[in-house]
């Protein structure tokens, strides 16, 4: 197995963001749903008051290979409150490359988001998941998480668009 490093992303590498971010809409067949740009994704992770945190899964060339790095996961969170427990990460998207996934990189990604939170004071991890990946839910389930939607009823809800407009009287 190749040696993985994961990193905060940096901004050059949000072209590479962008495009696991295609996959995992693809993969989750969602694709219609993705309008962010490279260019939004600079704007909004590497500004003065950043709106997102990235972590970059990184396969590092063996000695002699001419290619250099190649990022094959990500890890996009931010910071939310919780009125109950205070400061929350939340980790909007999760995603490994299918050539590469079974190699514990996904794990990893998972425990430097824990390790962020901790730092940070933060007094919970959440997380959401597809009700059909049953691959991520076991993961997360092995990794020590609780399903929310099992044990307390919590169904997600989000407003966007016209809806949006609407309710805020525009």
């Amino acid at each position: 197995m190749a040696a993985v490093r994961i990193r905060e992303a940096e901004e050059g590498d949000c072209g590479d963001v962008l495009r696991l971010i295609r996959e995992l809409a693809e993969y989750e067949k969602l694709s219609e749903q993705v309008t962010i740009s490279e260019e939004g994704l600079r704007a909004d992770g590497f500004g003065e008051n950043p709106f997102y945190h990235c972590l970059v899964a990184e396969i590092l060339p063996a000695p002699g290979d001419p290619q250099g790095p190649r990022i094959v996961g990500y890890g996009l969170y931010c910071f939310v409150y919780s009125t109950w427990k205070g400061r929350n990460i939340y980790l909007e998207d999760i995603y490994v490359m299918p050539e590469y996934r079974g190699q514990g990189i996904g794990s990893k990604i998972i425990k430097k988001v824990a390790e962020v939170a901790l730092d940070q004071g933060c007094s919970q991890f959440r997380l959401a998941v597809l009700e059909w990946n049953k691959r991520a839910i076991d993961l997360y389930k092995a990794l020590g998480t609780r399903d929310l939607t099992q044990e307390e009823g919590w169904h997600a809800f989000r407003f966007e668009g016209e809806a949006m407009e609407k309710l805020a009287g525009r």
